[in-house]
């Protein structure tokens, strides 16, 4: 059982993290780059939490706020990186030469092949130690930042799929959390936890065939509930096929995104938009402020990119996420093709399903 956590941004879900963390007893070192970011949280010696419905609250007094990041991977047995996707590559660099024999990294969540990005940075640098990377399918709180070093948990999610990369360790890092977070269960491989990422169908597409709404009204409407209309629904079900298919051509079962909201939220539909609009949770969540929003900088080149570059190396037709992340590099003027996670820049260009697939479940390089 791991009892000494380090935890990698300080963000809202970071702090909620850290301070949850600390309340169940665990000795909790939290790290931001930015120092300014976190003076508040090291002065008080911690982060005040708050939570819905009875949930955990109190004072979570931290052993390290730093910005060092030596000191704060040499503090832990298990690093928890609460960071976006898009920061992944960057905070492997930087961790890289003080990694110890026998960690465990967690990416919350990797979004779609963050830990194969994460373990290929951490050996492309030069670390040699036997570090377990693995990540979790989604972020299990529904949190938010009160303030410097105030942080609100408005729900814990109850199971939340993991999986360590290889998955022949996703029994060693169960355990190794399981006192604190019973929450999390066995995802499989980080295959299955990357494709059922079901941000990377919802998230982009329904922002980007919505952007003209969220300029005009700086996102004063309900992002699912209004946003998704028949034809917005329409797209969102090729996506969904199309990442089902790309799962289907590596032997992987994914979840349909009409499974999903029947698992996630016991929510039916004949089609899509019905089911979206049957589910109460969406009713008062309103869309994205900006189009500068991690709902296309994170998700199209995290999420929708590798997923469509799988695609295209097994022989998939995804035009419906080409499209999408044309749309999404033409609005924010940059190319997420060369930015995002590609089998090419994972260095997976030359390999066959089977050898991707003992990769990912025993770590042999065939």
């Amino acid at each position: 059982m791991a009892e000494k956590y380090t935890v990698l941004g300080a963000g809202h879900g970071g702090k909620a993290m850290a301070a949850h963390l600390a309340l169940m007893g665990a000795d909790v070192a939290l790290w931001n780059r930015t120092f300014e970011h976190i003076a508040i949280m090291k002065k008080r010696g911690g982060i005040e939490l708050e939570s819905a419905e009875g949930g955990p609250h109190g004072f979570g007094k931290l052993s390290l706020v730093t910005s060092d990041i030596e000191q704060a991977i040499a503090h832990a047995q298990v690093i928890m990186v609460v960071l976006p996707s898009s920061a992944h590559a960057d905070v492997a660099k930087a961790a890289a030469p003080f990694l110890k024999d026998g960690q465990i990294v967690i990416l919350h969540p990797g979004r779609t092949l963050g830990a194969l990005e994460f373990a290929k940075v951490i050996r492309d640098v030069g670390c040699t130690a036997d570090v377990t990377v693995a990540e979790a399918e989604t972020f299990i709180y529904a949190s938010r930042a009160d303030g410097p070093a105030q942080a609100r948990i408005f729900r814990i999610k109850e199971a939340v799929p993991l999986a360590a990369l290889p998955s022949s360790r996703n029994e060693l890092v169960l355990d190794a959390i399981q006192h604190a977070y019973p929450q999390f269960i066995d995802g499989v491989d980080v295959l299955h936890t990357g494709l059922n990422n079901m941000g990377a169908i919802f998230h982009p597409a329904l922002t980007l065939l919505n952007a003209g709404w969220i300029e005009h009204t700086h996102g004063d409407y309900q992002f699912y509930i209004d946003g998704v209309t028949p034809s917005v629904a329409r797209v969102l079900e090729v996506l969904d096929r199309e990442r089902v298919t790309v799962a289907s051509s590596l032997g992987i079962r994914a979840r349909t995104s009409l499974e999903w909201l029947k698992l996630a939220y016991d929510t039916d539909g004949v089609d899509l938009h019905e089911a979206i609009q049957n589910q109460p949770g969406y009713y008062g969540i309103k869309a994205p402020t900006t189009l500068n929003h991690r709902y296309l900088f994170e998700d199209v080149p995290m999420s929708m990119v590798p997923m469509a570059s799988l695609g295209k190396r097994f022989g998939v037709s995804v035009l419906g996420m080409e499209s999408i992340i044309k749309l999404g590099s033409i609005i924010h003027r940059t190319d997420y093709w060369r930015r995002g996670r590609t089998v090419e820049r994972l260095g997976l260009e030359q390999w066959s399903v089977s050898e991707l697939t003992r990769f990912v479940q025993e770590g042999v390089i065939e």
